[in-house]
């Protein structure tokens, strides 16, 4: 790896640490390096504060040293007002010598303009540095711009012999069966806290009563989705304790009350992309889907997914509800706790 390379992978274990914080904003990282040694490092930690070059720029003691220094981020600094200045006219105002650019900015209030404003003050730009890298870790940035839509996750767990669910017609299938180990809970709490939003159908709902929280863990609070067509969801549902933020998608007028919103949609006219669409609307970047098997498969038939974490119990259920059916690359595979984890990309 050359020199370039390593400090840019830098660049990525820093902008990885605003991961859950920084929605709708990007995960950037910034390094400065001044004659072969990094004076300065920086990230993005939260939307609405300081970007990586501003916090990079003020952790360099002697500021002196900046017109002579090389600045490695991982994505193009932006070039408009926003929440914050803009991070080209910081790098020009301290006439850095030179600037390393992983990806160029799919926003069209930046793409390409940050770079411009750069190279036009004289400063020296190279871009595509660890290209791919720095994409895969803002998949769901990409994924908002290109595609017009959050980046979708689905999301299940299954038995050894294929199923998520037990014979609800049975005595006693009004209980919850854990199919994996409390490992994977957390871990299931800790994706929660990383993604804008997360979604259930109306059977998981009433089914599991899910509190689609992030209890296990810290950090920020996914937003709460749910469908209920006909709102025939009980009041009582640990969804609609109003302690988190929650938008119910429905055929049917309601009066939106604290924390718990109505969003109307028309069920027979492809109600998943109208959510999207609408989820895109108020800047929801990405979303986890975690049931129920036929929000799932819906997803999985209409191709509108980009990666999916399945989670395998050491268990067998013998009869219940069959597990949805994908297909992708997958990515990894791992055993935790006598379970597994396979990661798998569209």
């Amino acid at each position: 790896m050359n020199e370039h390379n390593t400090y840019m992978q830098r660049c990525l274990e820093l902008a990885k640490k605003g991961l859950g914080h920084t929605a709708p904003n990007p995960l950037v990282g910034c390094v400065i390096v001044h004659k072969g040694i990094i004076i300065g490092e920086g990230y993005h930690q939260k939307y609405g504060a300081a970007h990586a070059e501003v916090n990079a720029i003020h952790s360099v003691k002697n500021k002196d040293l900046l017109q002579d220094s090389i600045v490695y981020v991982n994505l193009e600094p932006c070039s408009h007002f926003g929440k914050t200045p803009p991070c080209a006219d910081l790098l020009i105002k301290h006439k850095v010598k030179e600037v390393y650019i992983a990806n160029t900015d799919p926003n069209p209030l930046v793409a390409g303009k940050g770079i411009e404003k750069l190279k036009n003050a004289g400063i020296k730009v190279t871009t595509g540095i660890l290209e791919k890298e720095a994409a895969i870790l803002n998949k769901r940035f990409f994924c908002f711009f290109t595609k017009k839509r959050p980046y979708i996750i689905l999301k299940w767990a299954k038995t050894l012999d294929g199923f998520m669910d037990i014979d609800r017609s049975q005595p006693g299938s009004n209980l919850n069966y854990w199919i994996t180990n409390d490992e994977l809970k957390i871990l299931v709490h800790k994706w929660r806290s990383e993604e804008a939003s997360i979604m259930v159908g109306t059977n998981t709902a009433l089914n599991d009563n899910p509190q689609l929280n992030i209890r296990l863990w810290q950090g920020n609070q996914p937003l709460r989705l749910v469908l209920d067509e006909y709102l025939n969801l009980p009041e009582t549902l640990e969804l609609f304790n109003q302690q988190h933020p929650t938008i119910v998608f429905t055929s049917q007028k309601s009066e939106n009350k604290h924390n718990i919103s109505f969003y109307t949609i028309n069920f027979n006219e492809n109600p998943i992309q109208q959510i999207l669409d609408y989820l895109y609307e108020i800047n929801i970047m990405s979303v986890i889907i975690e049931g129920g098997r036929e929000l799932l498969q819906t997803f999985i038939n209409q191709e509108l997914w980009d990666e999916a974490r399945i989670l395998t119990g050491n268990k067998n259920f013998g009869k219940g509800l069959k597990a949805p059916e994908i297909e992708g690359n997958i990515a990894s595979e791992e055993e935790i706790n006598k379970d597994w984890l396979s990661i798998i990309y569209k």
